[in-house]
Formats: structure tokens, C-alpha cells, sequence
């Protein structure tokens, strides 16, 4: 598989476009998440052609039409940023784009909980960036986050476990056809989907088991928005314990009743929140090679990213 391509803000990168002529470099993001991303930098302000260094920039007004006004001078730069980014994002189509990471905070491309000014002078966070708000309604259910957020373990795997099932499933559309390629997508991604929405583990399910109802292309957009729709839901201790009991099921007549034992004090231990999720899948991952257990070999839900990334570490 070639490198995900993945938008994000320039200065996260370290490129010095900021208003001040610096940067705000984000080693996850370059050095670690970089060695299986290729980055389309994007800066808004820069691309709009204002200079750097610069005066500062915020957001004033209300959260329904905010207005982008220069800090000092009070210069309006609203409807000069809409036109460059009604026009980029166009472009951006062609790029092939799994996902955006937005520069938190940013008047133009925060994606939530930008300051805005309005006329008592008062910052509420109830924003968005001008070019991030422009940018999602073109691509509403495509991957985004801010760096900001990317702290946060948990909204960092989603985001990750996202963007990579959206690659494949672009992969498989593209070099594969038919209903088996479907059927083969589905089932590799069963435990995946289950682990984010049983809602739409039984809705893909019917979809796919009644896919010569409809036309093809028709049939794989429906599906397409669902995908995406799921893996916007994150997998909660709950959802994850389910489908490694599910899991577990599989090794009824392999497993000795200590190992039985073992593993569930584990899935237990994960559930209450003692030990990563981690744990118990590695675990089963070395039951499923030990016994060969073919349909669980190939369960996306055991390796949906790589593990250097240390997505499924935290408590």
C-alpha cells in the first residue's frame, strides 16, 4: 500500500508561515504519524497571499457568519478567504485526501472552539476556522481533527483507525469488482465495525447481503457513507469487550480451560480499566496464529493500524 495522503496545516510540519514568522511543530505528527502519511500542507493565510510576518488575525461576530478582521487595523479579510478556499478545496479533490489535521485555535483553520469576538469584546469558543469550516462542509464525512485533540489517546486512535480504514476501502474499490469484493471487504472488517456501531454492523450487513437490489455504483456510495458514518462513532471498553467475547468464541475447542480462564480475567481486566486494550488482542492474536483460526486471520480488528504507532496502549 502507498503512503495515505493526509491535509494538514503547514506549521505543524515546522514550516515558519505563521503571523509571526514561526511555527508549531508537532513531532507525533511529523516523525512518527509521518512515516506512513505523505502531507499535503496546507496554510490559508499564506496561499490567500498575505505576507509573513503579518498582523494577527480572529474571528469576530457570531458562530453562524463569523468574520475574519485583522487584529489592529480592523481590515476585513472575510470574503478574501472564502474565495481562496471555495477554490482550494476544489483542488483538494484531486489529491486523493484521507483525512485533514487542522491547527487548533486558528481563525482560519480551527475545526471547533475558535475564539470569536463579538461586541462586547468577549471571546466565546463556539467557532470554526474559515477555511476548516469550508473545507468540511465540502468533505462532511471525511477523517478530521486538530492537533490539539490528538493529545488525547483515545480521539487519536479513532482518528488514525479511520483514516486507514477509509485507504483500504479506496484500495479495494479500486482494484477490485464485483460482489465478492465486497462480501471479502465486509468480512475482513466485521469485528472493526461491531467495535464502533453494532447499529451499523447489522445495517452494512443487510446492505451487503442485498447488494444486487440496486446499481452497483449506487450500492457502493450507500456503502461508502455508512463506513465512514461508523468509524466516525468511537469504540468504547463496552463495545470492545463484546467482540473480544465474540473473539473468544472461536477458540472453544482449542483453548484449555485455564486459558479460557486467563483470557477473560484479561478482557476483564480491560474492561475495568486496569490494562490496555492491547493486552487481551495480543493475546488473541497469538491464539489465532497458535490454532490457525483462518476467519479470524483475517479480522482487520486485530491490526488496523501499525503497532509502532501504539494506538491501543492506553488505559
Amino acid at each position: 500500500m502507498e503512503k495515505i495522503r493526509l491535509g494538514i496545516s503547514s506549521c505543524l510540519l515546522g514550516e515558519n508561515v505563521r503571523y509571526d514568522g514561526g511555527h508549531k511543530l508537532d513531532r507525533f505528527i511529523k516523525d512518527t504519524l509521518g512515516q506512513y502519511v505523505e502531507y499535503v500542507a496546507v496554510c490559508p493565510e499564506v496561499e490567500c497571499g498575505l505576507d509573513i510576518p503579518r498582523e494577527s488575525m480572529r474571528l469576530e461576530g457570531g458562530p453562524e457568519a463569523p468574520r475574519l478582521v485583522t487584529t489592529r487595523s480592523k481590515i476585513d479579510l472575510t470574503l478574501r478567504m472564502m474565495r481562496w478556499a471555495q477554490k482550494r478545496v476544489v483542488e483538494l479533490e484531486k489529491e486523493d485526501l484521507c483525512g485533514f489535521i487542522f491547527k487548533s485555535d486558528s481563525p482560519s483553520s480551527g475545526m471547533e472552539r475558535v475564539k470569536i469576538y463579538g461586541e462586547n469584546k468577549m471571546p466565546v469558543k463556539k467557532g470554526v476556522g474559515i477555511f476548516a469550516g469550508i473545507f468540511m462542509k465540502h468533505f462532511p464525512l471525511l477523517p478530521v481533527e486538530d492537533e490539539g485533540r490528538l493529545h488525547d489517546p483515545a480521539l487519536r486512535e479513532n482518528f488514525i483507525e479511520r483514516v486507514f480504514a477509509l485507504r483500504r476501502w479506496r484500495e479495494s474499490r479500486k482494484e477490485k469488482g464485483g460482489e465478492e469484493a465486497l462480501i471479502d471487504f465486509h468480512t475482513s472488517h466485521k469485528f472493526l465495525i461491531l467495535a464502533h456501531s453494532p447499529r451499523h454492523y447489522q445495517l452494512m450487513g443487510k446492505l451487503v447481503a442485498n447488494q444486487r437490489s440496486m446499481p452497483r455504483e449506487e450500492l457502493l456510495d450507500k456503502y461508502q457513507v455508512l463506513l465512514l458514518e461508523y468509524l466516525s462513532l468511537k469504540g468504547t471498553p463496552k463495545k470492545h469487550v463484546n467482540v473480544l467475547q465474540h473473539m473468544l468464541g472461536y477458540f472453544k475447542k482449542q483453548l484449555t480451560a485455564d486459558e479460557k480462564t486467563e483470557l477473560l480475567e484479561i478482557i476483564g481486566d480491560y474492561q475495568r480499566g486496569y490494562i490496555p486494550l492491547i493486552v487481551p488482542v495480543s493475546l488473541l492474536r497469538h491464539y489465532v496464529r497458535k490454532y490457525e483460526q483462518s476467519y479470524l486471520q483475517r479480522q482487520v480488528y486485530l491490526n488496523p493500524h501499525p503497532v509502532e504507532l501504539k494506538l491501543r496502549n492506553h488505559v
